[in-house]
């Protein structure tokens, strides 16, 4: 039996974090954000060819990586630009604090994966937290990603995980972006900003 203040839900900006809130607040759980950025192809800025973390943790699709030709000093440049970026929005959304995740049960959000890039990415950085375990749970994901997935953390649970799919949004009846001051507002209601 794990009590609940041994689960922390960690929302993945920005989608991540509206549904992450409604999770800690079924289970009565403990709340954070964490955030990683998307390494973007150089023609197509749309698709992930990896992801990484503020502290370097990173995941690179290699496969993508090579098929594009993508160069070393383009990689550097990318992820430098993202770690600045994943900075400045740490500085907008939260107290600089500690994140208590040690010996915890992890419960990964976001509302939706494609390529599973920024997740892995995530729960990579996650692991070096040393949880005591480490469930991604998301709405929706691809099954060929889920099977990924299940290789990076301890469980995997989706609402649907078709074979054919396309983009989160077509899960959604109303996919509009979320905004800074949304997540901000949330994380001022939890007394984490």
């Amino acid at each position: 039996m794990v009590d609940k203040g041994d689960i922390i839900v960690l929302g993945i900006p920005r989608g991540g974090v509206i549904i992450a809130d409604v999770v800690a607040t079924k289970l009565s759980a403990d709340f954070d954000i964490v955030i990683a950025r998307k390494l973007r192809a150089p023609a197509n800025k749309e698709l992930a060819i990896g992801a990484i973390m503020e502290d370097g943790t990173d995941y690179l699709n290699d496969y993508l990586v090579n098929a594009l030709r993508i160069p070393q000093e383009y990689l550097e440049k990318e992820k430098l630009d993202q770690m600045n970026e994943i900075k400045r929005r740490t500085a907008v959304y939260r107290k600089v604090i500690d994140y208590k995740i040690a010996n915890k049960v992890v419960i990964l959000v976001d509302d939706g994966i494609a390529t599973g890039a920024t997740v892995i990415a995530t729960t990579r950085w996650i692991r070096k937290q040393e949880p005591r375990h480490l469930l991604i749970a998301v709405p929706v994901a691809p099954s060929q990603t889920v099977d990924i997935l299940k290789h990076e953390a301890d469980a995997v649970e989706t609402v649907a995980s078709p074979f054919d799919f396309n983009a989160v949004g077509e899960f959604y009846e109303n996919f509009d972006p979320v905004t800074d001051e949304h997540v901000i507002e949330i994380m001022r209601n939890r007394n984490l900003l």
